[in-house]
């Protein structure tokens, strides 16, 4: 029996995703969510009418899947084309909702519009006083808004990159133009209000860490891989990581909330109230989402958790294909720009290359030729897992930032263990603080390991790599037909 056939017996909801992954993409493109509503209807009589006949039931849901991707999808692009702003100058007020990034002349910030809940990049001329602005304070404003820049660079869109994020406009606030007001939320939407509360916590935390005596480098990496706040990262930082293969640990996804998870279980699980510790570390968990201000790649790791937990409460297999297909379609249910995004793309489909090719690992070496030796069975396991998921991403990091780390092995051996420490510690010290010293040392010697591989280990990067969209594609096809003629082997084998 054919390995590809297998596969989709035992994730069925794998192909319903990928049937509603491409009605998203062609609707996109398309539009017209009357259409789309028709096709829904139509192809639901059809399933209907054939619901008896196997195969031509299957053929129609896929049909069903793909026009709700479609109808959604064409939803979502509308609501984008319906925003509008005033011409020439307005008055109005609006909340910071992040940190302050400083750039050479200006400072960056998101700000929610009171009234209508609509979120804004907002940059304000560099002066003592926009410096000293934080989360939650109000402001009077007088600006002209616009809509996202329609701006390329590359493979790199702009607007799209700032409608998956929830921007609705921008703008630049000229000195003397605004003021702060009286701290008020009252006319901020609920959802806003909510995160605001945590958004506030964070800040503080954050202050915390400046307390310890971090200096820029390693408050900016503690910041970024704890509480998800990159504005402190510069350039030559964001620069180390790249080279090295670590920019996956700068930004929070299912490796941070994945051992947090860990470390949650590890405290709270209890085998007799199963049910309550699953429903606590869950609840945890969402908590720590709204604490990082629910950033894409952080809620997409915390959906996937939750699948987790739920399949470990109905005794299924919990890390499976099928998981990801419906953590996938609850994502892109929600919001299904989400596809567009970067990180999306890369966190489902690394997860989906270990998920798939780790099997293949364990048969070249079998488990339980490395059950009693721990000094290998760990480094053995940490190489298999990086160089699955490195197999499933390259074509898009090729793709994306025309760049492939080559010592990716060697950094994920080094950062992967450190992050989890960093973790562990960060932790320890919201409860004492004298373990702050041991947490900034780890930092500051993560940051001197990446910056050695980066800038003296020789071809620490292949870079100039920019292949076309269909260079990429056929990549990705080269990769599936190679796994399904391994398995097909192993299987005659």
């Amino acid at each position: 029996m054919w390995t590809s056939r297998r596969l989709f017996q035992s994730a069925p909801l794998l192909l319903p995703a990928m049937s509603f992954v491409a009605g998203i993409a062609v609707g996109s493109r398309c539009g017209g969510s009357a259409s789309w509503g028709l096709s829904v209807a139509a192809t639901l009589a059809v399933v209907l009418v054939v619901r008896r006949w196997g195969l031509w039931a299957s053929a129609m849901l896929l049909l069903v899947m793909f026009a709700l991707g479609g109808l959604r999808s064409s939803v979502v692009s509308q609501s984008h084309r319906e925003v509008s702003w005033p011409d020439g100058y307005v008055s109005y007020e609006g909340v910071v909702v992040s940190e302050v990034s400083e750039r050479p002349k200006s400072v960056g910030m998101d700000v929610v519009i009171a009234g209508s809940g609509r979120k804004v990049k907002c940059y304000m001329a560099k002066d003592a006083a926009s410096r000293r602005l934080t989360v939650g304070d109000r402001l009077q404003l007088t600006s002209r808004i616009g809509r996202n820049r329609d701006w390329r660079q590359g493979t790199f869109d702009y607007r799209q990159y700032q409608e998956v994020h929830g921007f609705s406009g921008q703008t630049f606030v000229r000195s003397g133009n605004w003021q702060r007001l009286e701290p008020s939320w009252q006319d901020v939407p609920l959802s806003w209000r909510l995160r605001l509360h945590f958004l506030c916590y964070r800040h503080k935390l954050l202050e915390r860490y400046r307390q310890m005596g971090a200096n820029e480098d390693q408050y900016a990496v503690l910041a970024a891989m704890t509480l998800g706040d990159k504005s402190a990262m510069t350039s030559e930082l964001r620069q180390v990581y790249a080279v090295s293969g670590a920019s996956h640990v700068l930004a929070l996804s299912g490796l941070h909330l994945g051992i947090i998870y860990m470390l949650l279980s590890l405290l709270v699980v209890n085998r007799r109230l199963r049910l309550l510790s699953q429903l606590v570390i869950v609840t945890a968990i969402w908590a720590f989402v709204l604490l990082v201000g629910m950033p894409a790649s952080v809620v997409r790791a915390a959906v996937m958790v939750s699948v987790y937990a739920l399949l470990s409460l109905a005794g299924r297999n919990r890390m499976s294909v099928n998981a990801l297909a419906l953590a996938a379609l609850c994502i892109l249910m929600v919001n299904p720009d989400s596809l567009y995004d970067v990180g999306f793309q890369l966190s489902f489909l690394a997860m989906l290359a270990i998920l798939l090719l780790l099997p293949l690992a364990d048969r070249l070496v079998p488990h339980h030729r490395l059950q009693d030796r721990p000094l290998l069975r760990w480094p053995w396991g940490l190489a298999t897992v990086s160089v699955a998921a490195q197999v499933g991403v390259a074509p898009l990091v090729a793709y994306y930032f025309g760049r492939f780390p080559t010592w990716f092995l060697l950094t994920n051996i080094v950062v992967i263990p450190t992050t989890t420490l960093i973790l562990c510690l960060a932790l320890a010290a919201l409860l004492l603080p004298a373990v702050g010293s041991a947490l900034l040392w780890t930092v500051g010697a993560l940051n001197t390991v990446l910056t050695f591989i980066a800038v003296s280990l020789p071809c620490a990067s292949i870079d100039g790599l920019h292949p076309s969209v269909l260079q990429t594609a056929m990549a990705y096809v080269i990769i599936v037909s190679v796994y399904f003629i391994l398995t097909r082997y192993d299987d005659h084998s």
